[in-house]
């Protein structure tokens, strides 16, 4: 193997002042360990979880009415351990810890209004949606629901909530009746809290008739909250979110002091093959983990500015607003990131001088495929470090990033997900990042890659685990009592081991790459391909908008089937078919190559903006899709149907 092309390695100086040489110089002066290098740091965080947990804390500051003596409890259990099982405290509180006139939130929306929001104001306003909120009658561990565009108010109603010890779980106003149902029904929230309308695409699209469908099918709900958007339509029944908030009261009120483990926020499974799964996170571990992400491997600051392109329904809505408790600031965007143009988000980081900018892999693929260069007129002096997540981003990915974006930036390509409300592997500010690389395994992570037999490999690919309890493991499903279906779901394919459900390789560097959802891998002749094998080859091709592969039982096998989707004006020739089956025999193998190339007009994928690869192959096989509201886009299922090419 070839030793990996570096890309950028941060200067000594710049390495030096980052918050992990800081902790490296604590875990030194606290437990005398010598930690030159990240790779011993990580060793040693998870051969001393204790330890490691405990300075994290201490060293992000975190705020708690009663910490205990107990770190970790019942940690040869998995699932089964608990950190800081004594500890009291409440996420909104950390959040809120800072209350002066510094900015907190910046919004902008689609037209280019920017609205913004201090440290203080927000506290103000969360303490009245707390203290609104008791009034009404809901208490701790109740359920809080929100159709909810990505917003300040968003963000108040959600503090208000977690202040007072309820549960917070939101979706984006985008999915359609059925879809929500899916969701709130399992939960019976309480409230709910939900725009009007929202823009999308240049237009405001009114969804106060859907709302009020919900709502009237969710008997649970007692009170709903309407957040006006651009006068669309009212929704009946609903208190204004202005009225609801009330007039200025009291800075002061009181925090709900829970346990580490109680449940904060309900988030859910893609719902894809089914109902979405119901997934409980809890206060203290989603403040820890966060807390750790943010501080160690995003190197966040005070004052820093985080972007993290995202909605209510994707876990980085979550993540982007625990920034607050690093007392840096928020920069929220809603609507289409390629209205009016593709540079729409990039003006908004240069604009709020934004530190650290978050988008997806796709979006980094769509805007090169729109022949934009974003460098050539923006220097995004302020951002040290680019996050990508979402979907591999291939190594051309990368190129991109450093030849047209900016040069001196640290790009943290981020795995983990959901299911864990943070990472597996994430970036290291103080470390060389490797062309097509994921930088390393998150600290207080034992992340590896298995084999079959259940070993650990590297330069091998394999299934993704982790092998020791964690703080931010999910509490469980909601109405999983026994944890049948958490077991299942993460534990079922090695006992006692955590197993994420992606098909990833650990590099000889201490790298990650990653090739797909291990359930969508494809296994023509017997042999297991990852499907970002095949789309790092087809995506290089300019005539390819996008692609999706899936496997097609055909004959006692299994072969590989590719669909694309082409520029306007191209047509998928025999010249192009050829040209696309010879870059995948060269670039992966002679076993990636399609046995069919078939164009489709759009394809099909999740509201998060992932590909549906399950979905898609249910459909050629003429199975129905068990939850097509999970789809942001089911319309582009017709072109998979009953094709002609896929008999013969």
């Amino acid at each position: 193997m070839t030793d990996p092309i570096a890309l950028w390695t941060p200067s000594k100086e710049r390495s030096r002042s980052t918050n992990l040489a800081r902790f490296m110089t604590e875990v030194e002066n606290r437990h005398a360990v010598r930690c030159g290098d990240y790779s011993t740091l990580h060793e040693w965080s998870i051969n001393n979880p204790e330890s490691f947990w405990s300075l994290v804390w201490d060293f992000t500051g975190v705020i708690a009415a009663e910490r205990g003596t107990t770190v970790i409890k019942h940690f040869d259990r998995m699932p089964g351990a608990q950190f800081f099982p004594q500890a009291r405290l409440n996420f909104a509180q950390n959040l809120l810890r800072r209350r002066d006139d510094g900015v907190a939130l910046i919004f902008r929306g689609e037209d280019g209004l920017t609205v913004s929001l201090t440290y203080g104001e927000l506290y103000s306003r969360a303490a009245r949606a707390a203290t609104a909120m008791r009034d009404l009658g809901i208490r701790k561990g109740d359920r809080v629901a929100a159709i909810t565009a990505n917003i300040p108010q968003a963000i108040v109603a959600m503090l208000g909530a977690a202040s007072i010890g309820a549960v917070w779980s939101s979706c984006s106003p985008d999915f359609g009746e059925q879809g929500i149902l899916d969701r709130f029904e399992q939960i019976e929230p309480s409230a709910l809290f939900a725009v009007n309308g929202y823009d999308y695409n240049g237009k405001t699209l009114d969804i106060s008739t859907k709302v009020q469908n919900v709502a009237a099918q969710l008997s649970s709900v007692k009170h709903i909250v309407e957040i006006n958007f651009r006068g669309a339509g009212q929704i009946a029944g609903a208190i204004g979110f202005e009225d609801f908030l009330g007039s200025e009261r009291a800075a002061d009120f009181e925090f709900e002091q829970v346990r580490f483990n109680h449940p904060l926020y309900i988030l859910f499974s893609s719902g894809t093959t089914g109902k979405p799964k119901c997934i409980v996170h809890s206060a203290g571990g989603t403040l820890l983990q966060h807390l750790k992400e943010h501080r160690l491997h995003c190197d966040i600051r005070r004052d820093d500015r985080l972007f993290y392109f995202t909605t209510c329904g994707w876990m980085m809505w979550n993540w982007l607003a625990s920034v607050l408790a690093s007392e840096a600031s928020a920069l929220l965007y809603d609507g289409s990131p390629f209205y009016p143009d593709g540079l729409t988000l990039f003006d908004f980081a240069e604009q709020q001088a934004c530190t650290h900018f978050g988008i997806s892999a796709k979006f980094i693929q769509a805007v090169e495929k729109y022949g934009l260069k974003p460098a050539d007129h923006y220097s995004l002096s302020n951002v040290r470090q680019i996050l990508s997540t979402g979907s591999v981003l291939p190594p051309e990915g990368f190129d991109f990033v450093y030849q047209s974006i900016k040069s001196d930036v640290c790009l943290s390509s981020i795995s983990g997900g959901t299911d864990i409300i943070g990472c597996f592997v994430g970036g290291n500010p103080t470390g060389p990042v490797h062309r097509g690389e994921l930088q390393c395994r998150a600290l207080g992570m034992a992340t590896d890659v298995w084999n079959d037999q259940g070993e650990a490999v590297t330069a091998e690919k394999g299934e993704l685990v982790c092998t020791q309890p964690f703080p931010s493991m999910p509490v469980g499903f909601w109405r999983d009592e026994d944890g049948t279906r958490f077991r299942a779901a993460y534990f079922e394919r090695f006992e006692g081991t955590w197993a994420q459900g992606d098909y990833a390789e650990v590099t000889p560097s201490g790298g990650f790459i990653f090739y797909g959802r291990s359930d969508a891998t494809l296994n023509p002749g017997g042999v297991r391909i990852g499907t970002a094998e095949i789309y790092r080859q087809v995506e290089v091709f300019d005539e390819v908008l996008e692609c999706v592969a899936i496997g097609q039982e055909w004959q006692g096998d299994t072969r590989v089937v590719l669909f694309v989707v082409l520029q306007s004006g191209v047509d998928l020739d025999v010249d192009l078919t050829e040209r696309l089956k010879r870059e995948i025999r060269k670039g992966a193998s002679p076993r990636h190559v399609p046995a069919k190339i078939l164009q489709v007009r759009d394809i099909p994928r999740t509201r998060s903006g992932k590909l549906t690869e399950l979905a898609i192959r249910d459909v050629v096989h003429g199975r129905e899709v068990k939850n097509a509201e999970a789809i942001a886009n089911p319309e582009a299922f017709a072109d998979f149907k009953q094709r002609q090419e896929l008999a013969e």
